[in-house]
C-alpha cells in the first residue's frame, strides 16, 4: 500500500478525476482509485527524468550491437548491476570513441524509461574512458591490431634521403614546437620548410593529421608547390589524452601508407604513440626530428674536405706504389739494346736469303721462259684463233648491241630522247672501243712476236714448217729463218747436230769464207 499511496504524488502534476464505483469493472467496492499502465508509465518517466535531468556514470561496457537502424545499443555495468544505454544515429558521429566490449567509460546524458519493456535506461550523448588503465587496455590492443596487419613492420621502412631539399612539417603553427624544429634546421643546414597547420589536439586532430599526411604525398613532383622529401609529425609533451589523436587508427594508417619518408616527434622521450611504430624513423623531440632530418653544414663540409684530402693522398700512394712496381719489372727485364742487336741479325739473314731467293726465281722464271719459245703455237693458229675469238666476241656484242639497242628504244620513247640520246651514244662508242682494245691488247698477249722480240728466232723448214728440234735438220737443208724484223733464208752446213751440242771445234773461218763464196745466191749459214 504505501507504494501505492506514493503514486499520486508523482502524479499531481497531472490532476484528473477520480474513478467511481460504478467505474471499476471488477466492482471490489474499494474506494482507491485506480490508474492505467500507461498513466504509470508515463509518471515513473517523469519522475525519473526530473530526478536524473542529465547524469555521468562510470562503468563497462558490455554487449554492444549496431542494427541497420544506425542506432547502438549497449549496457553499462559494474560488479552490482546494469543500466541499459542507447546511442542514436545523430549522437553516435560525434563519440569520440566506438563502444567495444570490456571498455571501461564514463557516459554522459541523460536517463529515462522504455514503455515499452518497463526498464529504464541512459541515453548517452558523449562517452570518455575512464582513467588511463583504460586507455592503456585500448591503445594495447590497437597496436596488437595495427601490428597484426603488418603496418609495424621493419621491411616497411624506408631510408631517409641524407639532404632533403624541402622538408614538410605538420604540426600546429601557433606551438613552440614549429619554432624550435625552424631553429634547429637553420643551425644545422638551412632548408625550405613546408608547413601543413593541424589542430594536435581534440577530437577533430586525429582527421586533420591524416589528411596532412596524404595532402603532402598528393602533391605533383613537378607542381608550383615543391613536394617535400621528408615529413615531420610533430607535437609537444601531454598526458595520455592529450597524445591520444596520434594512437588514431586513421592516423596510424596515414603515416604508414605514406611514400614520402616520415619522421615521428609526438611528445617526449618517454611518450609513445602508435604513430611511432608506423614511421620510419622515431624522434625523442620535435628538436631531434629536424636533427636526423638534416646533416650539420660545417660537419658535412668538413667531412668533404677530409675525403678530398684521403682521396689525393691516396692517388699520390697509388702513383708511387706504381712507379716503385715498374721499376722493379724494368730491372728484370733484358738489355734492349742486345734484343735490338739480335733481330738486327736476324733482319740481315733474313735480306741474304731474300736476295738468293730472288736470284733463284729470276733464273727459274728466265729457264721457263726460254722452254716456252720452243712451244709456241703458229702464228698462223695464234691469228686463226683469235680471230675466232674476236667474231664470236663480235657476235655476242652484236646481240648483246641489239638487245641493248631495243631496250634503248624503248626508253627513248619514254625519256626526253634530245637530252639523253648524245650522252647514252657517247657511252656506247666508249664502251665498245674499250672493249675492242682489250680484245687487241688479248690477241697481241697471245702472238708470238712477244718472244721474237726478246731475242728468239722462229726456223722453218720446207713447207713452212716450223722446225723445233736439232735433229730435224739435215745437211744442206735449205731454212727460213723469222727475226723479230724480218725473215732471212739460210742453208744449214755439214756438222751434225750432235757435234754442234758437244762443243766441237769450231769450223776455220777459211772454211766458212770459202762456203760462202760457194754459194752463188749469197745465202749465208745457219749453223
Amino acid at each position: 500500500m504505501a507504494a501505492v499511496s506514493s503514486i499520486p504524488k508523482a502524479m499531481s502534476e497531472e490532476p484528473r478525476a477520480p474513478r467511481s464505483r460504478a467505474d471499476d469493472p471488477g466492482g471490489s467496492g474499494d474506494n482507491v482509485p485506480f490508474y492505467t499502465v500507461t498513466e504509470v508509465s508515463q509518471a515513473v518517466k517523469r519522475t525519473v527524468e526530473g530526478a536524473f535531468g542529465r547524469v555521468r556514470i562510470r562503468g563497462e561496457i558490455s554487449r554492444p550491437s549496431f542494427p541497420s537502424s544506425g542506432h547502438c545499443y549497449y549496457r553499462l555495468k559494474d560488479e552490482n548491476a546494469v543500466l541499459d544505454a542507447v546511442t542514436f544515429r545523430g549522437m553516435r558521429r560525434t563519440l569520440s570513441i566506438t563502444p567495444e566490449d570490456g571498455l571501461e567509460v564514463v557516459a554522459t546524458g541523460r536517463l529515462t524509461t522504455y514503455a515499452g519493456k518497463s526498464t529504464y535506461q541512459i541515453i548517452v550523448e558523449s562517452l570518455e574512458l575512464a582513467g588511463e588503465g583504460a586507455l592503456l587496455k585500448l591503445l594495447e590492443e590497437r597496436r596488437k591490431k595495427l601490428a597484426a596487419e603488418g603496418l609495424f613492420a621493419a621491411e616497411r621502412k624506408r631510408e631517409l634521403p641524407y639532404l632533403p631539399e624541402v622538408v614538410g612539417v605538420v604540426t600546429s603553427p601557433t606551438g613552440a614546437v614549429i619554432r624550435d624544429i625552424l631553429h634547429r634546421l637553420a643551425e644545422r643546414f638551412p632548408r625550405r620548410v613546408l608547413v601543413w597547420p593541424v589542430a594536435v589536439q581534440g577530437e577533430q586532430a586525429a582527421g586533420q593529421v591524416a589528411a596532412a599526411i596524404e595532402g603532402f604525398n598528393a602533391l605533383p613532383r613537378d607542381g608550383a608547390v615543391p613536394r617535400p622529401d621528408v615529413l615531420v609529425v610533430a607535437r609537444g609533451g601531454g598526458s595520455l589524452e592529450d597524445l591520444w589523436p596520434f594512437n588514431e587508427e586513421a592516423v596510424v594508417r596515414a603515416a604508414a601508407a605514406s611514400e614520402i619518408p616520415l619522421i615521428s616527434a609526438v611528445g617526449h622521450e618517454t611518450d609513445t604513440t602508435l604513430i611511432d611504430h608506423a614511421a620510419d624513423r622515431r624522434a625523442p623531440t620535435p628538436s631531434a626530428a629536424a636533427e636526423i632530418a638534416v646533416p650539420v653544414k660545417s660537419e658535412l663540409t668538413a667531412l668533404v674536405g677530409d675525403l678530398s684530402g684521403r682521396l689525393r693522398a691516396a692517388a699520390w700512394r697509388g702513383l708511387t706504389d706504381r712507379r716503385t712496381r715498374l721499376e722493379g719489372l724494368a730491372r728484370g727485364l733484358p738489355d734492349p739494346r742486345r734484343l735490338v742487336e739480335d733481330k738486327a741479325q736476324r733482319v740481315d739473314d733474313a735480306g741474304a736469303r731474300l736476295t738468293l731467293a730472288v736470284g733463284r726465281y729470276l733464273r727459274q722464271e728466265r729457264d721457263r721462259v726460254a722452254g716456252l719459245g720452243g712451244r709456241l703455237p703458229h702464228p698462223r693458229q695464234q691469228v686463226r684463233l683469235a680471230r675466232e675469238r674476236l667474231d664470236a666476241a663480235a657476235s655476242d656484242l652484236s646481240q648483246a648491241g641489239a638487245r641493248e639497242l631495243e631496250r634503248r628504244q624503248e626508253r627513248l620513247l619514254r625519256l626526253d630522247a634530245g637530252r639523253r640520246l648524245p650522252a647514252g651514244i657517247a657511252r656506247t662508242h666508249e664502251d665498245a672501243r674499250r672493249r675492242v682494245a682489250e680484245l687487241g691488247r688479248l690477241l697481241e698477249s697471245y702472238s708470238y712476236q712477244r718472244a721474237l722480240n726478246r731475242g728468239f728466232a722462229v726456223v722453218r723448214g720446207e713447207g713452212d714448217e716450223v722446225l723445233t728440234r736439232a735433229a730435224q735438220v739435215t745437211a744442206g737443208q735449205r731454212l727460213d729463218i723469222e727475226f723479230a724484223d724480218g725473215r732471212r733464208p739460210a742453208v744449214a752446213d755439214g756438222e751434225t747436230a750432235g757435234k754442234s751440242q758437244t762443243g766441237g771445234a769450231a769450223k776455220p773461218a777459211k772454211r766458212r769464207a770459202a762456203k760462202t763464196t760457194a754459194n752463188p745466191g749469197g745465202q749465208g749459214s745457219l749453223l
